[in-house]
């Protein structure tokens, strides 16, 4: 018998890809499987705070075990930006990732330091108790983008150790290696533990 599990995302890209690297032990249901439609407030001023709301929002309104995520991507030559607000870099209203690439493009402009990693903070609730896992993939940001999977700054982003963007590299090899993916195997073993 799988074990149940609500991810606190309206994000479809995020939850296919969790449950992909979860598969079949861990049964991630949606908000939508637990009726909730709400927009769930990310006003913290970090990865993992954000995840932390999300997380105690579902878990106080719902009563069900439960995680949540917030990733960012970290620039090393912008001191950390956009970080915890990469989703909403060019925008407050957020999540245009046509926007966000093409602003970090420009400011990037000319610039030599290209070093730059994604970090995923997952918090998790189980029976009430609070569990934080993280996960981060070094890599850089190319001039152009490149690839047509994946979503976010994917199609920018090389991770360390190879020559394709994670937009190029396709969904089963990033399943494996990216940050998220890290977070999300730490979450899985304790979870099964």
């Amino acid at each position: 018998m799988s074990k149940k599990i609500v991810f606190a995302t309206n994000n479809a890209h995020k939850l296919n890809e969790v449950r992909a690297i979860l598969g079949e032990n861990i049964e991630v249901q949606s908000l939508r499987d637990i009726n909730c439609y709400d927009d769930i407030p990310e006003t913290a001023d970090t990865l993992e705070g954000n995840a932390l709301l999300k997380a105690r929002y579902i878990y106080e309104r719902y009563g069900v075990d439960c995680f949540a995520d917030d990733t960012g991507l970290e620039v090393e030559a912008l001191n950390g930006a956009p970080g915890v607000y990469s989703a909403r870099y060019a925008d407050e209203n957020g999540h245009n990732s046509e926007a966000n690439m093409q602003k970090l493009l420009k400011e990037l402009d000319g610039v030599e330091n290209r070093k730059a990693q994604f970090r995923t903070a997952i918090i998790v609730i189980v029976n009430g108790k609070e569990h934080l896992f993280e996960g981060i993939v070094k890599g850089s940001i190319i001039k152009t983008r490149k690839g047509t999977s994946g979503f976010g700054y994917d199609p920018i982003f090389v991770p360390e150790g190879y020559d394709k963007t994670f937009a190029e590299l396709g969904d089963d090899i990033k399943n494996k290696i990216s940050h998220r993916a890290v977070a999300t195997q730490k979450l899985c073993k304790f979870l099964l533990k």
